[in-house]
């Protein structure tokens, strides 16, 4: 029980961290990116990209690999796919990144294998913190049926949890319910779920047809 506690403070000062590096902003709910500046040229732009995360059965420090394209290691689970049909490489920056701007699919596969899918109309992926930032339209559906709409959304890639300070709409075919709200982090499988302000519950009717 310690440890969990332990884990959760850790990982909360991990996420204060990576937003006070990130962003500033004078009203929280309307972020801004501090080093995006448009007059800066790429070094590279790669069409159709693809991004393959893993991660090996070995105990290390960071237990996740990165590959794009080719093939993957006998021994190593696959966690996320990255697919854009473009991306611009800004790694030779102080501060590197990656933008995806007509968009990216994130597909993200649990211990079982089952796969959830993340679509959003932007993205940016900071390599010094490895944490993908999703903007515009962004939306989540599980493997089992619940979607999560948000128009900005990140995911820690090594801390293995998403989260939002923005509004969102979840859906929740299981009990047939459509929740709104402010604010919502969640692990990697989608099988914890923390909404920190909710606006109410609405019961999802079902259609009959009139013939």
């Amino acid at each position: 029980m310690k440890d969990l506690k332990t884990f959760k403070y850790l990982k909360s000062i991990a996420i204060t961290t990576v937003t006070a590096i990130l962003f500033f902003s004078c009203n929280s709910s309307e972020p801004k990116v501090v080093f995006e500046d448009p007059s800066v040229s790429p070094q590279g732009i790669a069409e159709n990209f693809v991004l393959y995360y893993t991660e090996t059965p070995e105990i290390s420090e960071i237990p996740m690999e990165v590959a794009m394209g080719g093939a993957l290691k006998k021994d190593a689970r696959l966690i996320a796919i990255l697919r854009s049909t473009k991306s611009l490489d800004y790694q030779h920056l102080a501060f590197p990144y990656r933008t995806f701007p007509e968009g990216l699919v994130l597909e993200v596969f649990d211990l079982e294998g089952k796969k959830s899918v993340v679509k959003s109309d932007y993205g940016i992926i900071y390599s010094a913190t490895n944490v993908i930032d999703l903007r515009g339209n962004v939306v989540i559906t599980t493997h089992d049926g619940k979607q999560l709409e948000t128009p900005q959304l990140y995911y820690d890639q090594l801390g293995e949890w998403i989260f939002t300070e923005e509004k969102f709409t979840y859906t929740n075919p299981e009990n047939q319910t459509i929740m709104d709200g402010k604010g919502m982090d969640f692990n990697r499988d989608f099988s914890f779920l923390n909404a920190h302000k909710t606006f109410g519950y609405m019961t999802i009717k079902e259609t009959e047809s009139d013939d």
